[in-house]
Formats: C-alpha cells, sequence, structure tokens
C-alpha cells in the first residue's frame, strides 16, 4: 500500500537534523511535501537549503519563535498541513541527583515545547479545516524507568498534551497522534552506553534495573519510528486521532 496525502503539501518538523527527526524529513520529502525543518542553531551546522526543503533554527522553549516558524513555511510554501514534533532530550539522573534546573530544562523541551508546537499548529491549521500532527513520545512516557523519572514525566506529559489537543482539535477536522518509540539507534540511545556492548545489553533487559528486554531481539531504526509516523501523517490514517502507538519491539508488553 502506498500511503497517500503528502504530494505538494507543506510540513513543518521540529527536532529535524538528526535521528528520527532527519528520518521524517528525509520521508517527507520522498513522499512529495515541502519541508520546513527546524532544530537548534549548532544543529544545523552543515545543513544547507535545496527545492523544497528549507532548514531554520527554533527553540521550542521559545513561544514567540513557534507560530513564526509557521508563518515561515507557509511564506515558502503555503500554508502547513503537516507536523511532525520530534525535538525532545534526554535526562537520565536518579530523582535525588536531579537539580531543579535540568528538571526545569527537561520539562520545558519535552512538554512545555510539545505545548507550543501544539497551539501554533492548531491555530494555524484551524481556519482551513485540515491537518494532522504527530508527535513523537515515548514508551517511557506509559511506563516507570529507574533513573529516567525527569524524562520520563516530560514525556508522559507530552503525550497527555498530544491527546487532549486531538480532542479539542477533532472539531476542526485536525488529528493528532503519538509515537512512542522504544529504544532506538539514534545518538541520544547510543550516548548512554559504556561500550560496545550497549545494543546488547538493551536488548538482554536487565533484571536489576527493572527494564524489560525487546521481545523482537533488536533496536529500532530511525526509519522505524518515522515510517510510523508517515502512516499516522497519511490519509491511509484519516479516522485515527489521539492514538497512542508504541512502537518498541514489545518492550513494554504493552498491550
Amino acid at each position: 500500500m502506498q500511503l497517500t496525502g503528502f504530494e505538494g503539501q507543506t510540513a513543518l518538523v521540529t527536532g529535524a537534523a538528526g535521528g528520527i527527526g532527519l528520518a521524517m524529513v528525509s520521508l517527507l520529502r520522498q513522499s512529495g511535501a515541502n519541508v520546513l525543518a527546524t532544530d537548534m542553531p549548532r544543529m544545523l551546522e552543515g545543513k544547507s537549503d535545496e527545492p523544497g526543503l528549507i532548514w531554520k533554527p527554533l527553540d521550542v522553549r521559545d513561544e514567540n519563535a513557534v507560530e513564526p516558524a509557521f508563518e515561515a513555511a507557509a511564506a515558502a510554501f503555503g500554508p502547513v498541513s503537516l507536523v511532525a514534533h520530534a525535538a525532545g532530550v534526554l535526562a537520565n539522573k536518579p530523582i535525588l541527583e536531579t537539580s531543579a534546573d535540568e528538571w526545569a530544562r527537561v520539562t520545558q523541551i519535552n512538554a512545555g515545547g510539545t505545548f507550543h508546537v501544539l497551539r501554533a499548529a492548531g491555530r494555524h491549521m484551524a481556519p482551513r479545516r485540515k491537518g494532522a500532527i504527530v508527535v513523537i513520545g515515548s514508551n517511557a512516557g506509559g511506563i516507570p524507568r529507574q533513573d529516567m523519572a525527569s524524562y520520563a514525566a516530560s514525556k508522559a506529559a507530552a503525550a497527555m498534551l498530544t491527546r487532549c489537543a486531538g480532542l479539542e482539535f477533532a472539531q476542526f477536522g485536525l488529528r493528532c497522534n503519538l509515537v512512542a518509540p522504544g529504544s532506538t539507534l539514534t545518538p541520544m540511545q547510543t550516548g548512554m552506553w559504556a561500550d560496545d556492548r550497549g545494543a546488547e545489553r538493551v536488548i538482554a533487559g536487565d533484571l536489576a534495573t527493572h527494564r524489560t528486554g525487546i521481545p523482537l531481539g533488536k533496536l529500532a531504526t530511525p526509519e522505524d519510528i518515522a515510517q510510523a509516523a508517515m502512516f499516522l501523517l497519511s490519509e491511509q490514517a484519516g479516522h485515527i486521532t489521539m492514538a497512542d502507538l508504541y512502537v518498541d519491539g514489545g518492550a513494554t508488553l504493552r498491550a
């Protein structure tokens, strides 16, 4: 089945310069969408515009910058109808070692940034009564993780924000869905590994830290996650909203 609904559409992607966000940019372009790809300025080094693709600095914590990004996309390609929000940061410290500043940083990006993007997307797309939004969450948002409380809590907040937006935006014909990845081969994941056996340990799980392994026996690739997100943005998912799709190889044993 060929996914449809992308040709000639305008898409805005956050966290677009690496990992899942970069895979989203690639798939959207391959499917015929024009893309405004945003990320932090340091992440855009070496990125260059091309027909149908513009790179733009954006800090999703800055509410005064998010709505102008939608306006910039519309000025370049026409009104935004597709949004992929992949911006986020990891935190992996125990609660007792987490400072108030670190808690604020993680929640401002993962939860606050999601709020800013969802609000701006709704304001931009509601008058045209057309659009689909996908937020890249985490399976940690639905299951406790040792030494990841700030990250898990912020992703849980982002998940409920997205589902509430889906409920509120439904009256305008806008769909809002989540993809909740598990362990994925991105710099965020590999940065937690102490040696070249990191993948092996993640797949096997660790009883001491109450973490199950991955039943499918492999890590996800960024493309695995992006392809799931593309489905939720596509016309084939036209009656799906407020869904929280776990793409984690069965790691959370979630029904």
